[in-house]
């Protein structure tokens, strides 16, 4: 039997702290701060960030827009031979594309347990035999600080609708 190929976890750390600060330009523009990377031959050949809100595109999120990057980096849509980081992982949409784009690796900082597609709730890149390719999943590299970010993201939001709530019943009051 074969054994299992190493992987270098400061290669991963390295390329995951990347992605996180395509998630931190995510959060300074008011995005979910979900970021990634593909690395290509190590090396950084795209780099995105949920753009959701910026663009107004649904479609918009940080996979997504890495995979595109990436196509044209490479000249063509199939990353045979790349590994995807992304801060948070992947949706049903993002993985359906990744499935199709066929990188060989995908690596996420921290789960999504109600809509993740890469094991969080459904396991749309492996085991799915329709499919016509299969990703090697890494999961949790730096996931804690992946977490943290969003989660100090999604508490702030919930106060700023809050304080609006509470400024819209003080001005009904008043009337």
């Amino acid at each position: 039997m074969e054994e299992p190929p190493i992987i270098d976890i400061q290669s991963d750390e390295y390329y995951m702290r990347q992605a996180l600060r395509e998630a931190w330009k995510a959060r300074a523009a008011g995005e979910v701060p979900v970021g990634a990377v593909m690395v290509h031959e190590a090396r950084i050949i795209a780099r995105a960030w949920n753009q959701v809100e910026t663009l107004k595109d649904a479609t918009a999120h940080a996979e997504m827009l890495c995979l595109t990057a990436a196509q044209n980096a490479i000249g063509d849509w199939r990353l045979e031979g790349c590994t995807l980081y992304v801060t948070k992982e992947p949706c049903p949409m993002c993985a359906g594309a990744i499935v199709h784009c066929r990188p060989t690796r995908v690596v996420y900082g921290c789960a999504d347990a109600k809509a993740g597609a890469a094991g969080g709730w459904i396991n749309l890149l492996q085991s799915n035999p329709p499919l016509n390719h299969a990703c090697d999943i890494s999961h949790g590299v730096l996931g804690d600080e992946c977490l943290e970010l969003l989660q100090e993201f999604f508490r702030e939001a919930r106060g700023k609708k809050k304080e609006i709530a509470k400024r819209e019943y003080r001005f009904d009051d008043d009337s």
